[in-house]
């Protein structure tokens, strides 16, 4: 039988208040969905509904309905925490699950920055939406996107590849080749850009990428307990920045910038504090992984 403790990821990579909050609701929905035979991605799919719907309500100068919107994007979190949850509890996780999971908080913020961006226009003119468009796609978009991969990185490491949702752009790639278009058309879209969403991961990792080329390389799939640790060491603190750049915290961030009317302060936050955050995560995370790079030692030596 499954339990809430089953369903995290791993502690390591869970947030405070998903583990005292957002899990333990979202657990009781993936029950109930585990009951009516629901499979995950349909819970995926209603949390797109939910948040999309949460953003017309912020669209609105009503302080009651943007209340509503508050109240609606918080369970489309749930769902979207219980997804995982159904996925781990009833073995049904895929490559497409996880990916349409990170689609959709794509989807909940694009249509919450139009929302805003059609709010304002009237005071701002065209200038909201040029600050909406620097914070959602060139500071939001590749936030989440290295969250979610640092977070992958360190399960990968030290947990094993089984823990983790890491793959390599090139075997996607592979995969993407050998795959006729003729019956298998969604799949073949999805591995198109998955494989550029991977790419474009690791293009900004190429520390760790030697990393993980000389680590595999020496010690095979099983990398040294040593090495293990000396990773996590170095890694947990990061994994807490990764954990600020993912929903909890720009949520937080967005619900205060409505309840004082004030939305364009979001988009500033994501600009002005996550940019910042996610810049000095990445250089940590590149540093850690040269530094433990040069002690890999090709031999039996598993000193580090």
């Amino acid at each position: 039988m499954s339990t809430l403790q089953s369903t995290f990821k791993s502690r390591d990579t869970e947030e405070w208040l998903d583990i005292h909050f957002t899990r333990p609701v979202g657990y009781l929905w993936a029950k109930l969905f585990e009951k009516l035979g629901v499979h995950p991605n349909v819970v995926t799919l209603l949390s797109i509904i939910l948040g999309a719907g949460a953003a017309v309500c912020f669209y609105f100068e009503y302080y009651g309905v943007n209340v509503i919107g508050i109240l609606c994007l918080m369970w489309a979190n749930f769902y979207d925490s219980a997804d995982g949850q159904l996925a781990r509890m009833t073995g049904q996780k895929t490559r497409l699950g996880r990916v349409l999971d990170g689609f959709a908080g794509d989807v909940w913020f694009f249509c919450i920055y139009l929302a805003i961006c059609l709010r304002l226009t009237p005071t701002w003119e065209w200038w909201i939406w040029g600050l909406c468009a620097v914070a959602g796609f060139l500071c939001h978009g590749p936030q989440c996107q290295m969250a979610d991969y640092y977070r992958n990185v360190h399960l990968y490491v030290v947990e094993g590849a089984a823990k983790s949702e890491l793959h390599r752009a090139e075997s996607l790639r592979q995969e993407y080749e050998r795959t006729s278009w003729r019956g298998n058309l969604v799949w073949k879209i999805f591995l198109f850009f998955y494989e550029r969403y991977t790419r474009g991961q690791e293009r900004r990792t190429p520390a760790f990428q030697k990393f993980r080329e000389q680590a595999e390389k020496t010690y095979g799939a099983a990398f040294p307990e040593p090495l293990r640790q000396a990773f996590r060491k170095g890694s947990l603190p990061l994994v807490a920045y990764a954990n600020i750049l993912t929903f909890n915290t720009r949520a937080i961030a967005l619900y205060a910038s409505l309840l004082l009317t004030m939305p364009w302060l979001y988009p500033l936050f994501e600009i002005l504090v996550l940019q910042p955050l996610c810049y000095i995560m990445q250089h940590r995370h590149e540093m850690l992984c040269q530094r433990l790079t040069q002690k890999i030692i090709p031999t039996n030596e598993t000193h580090i």
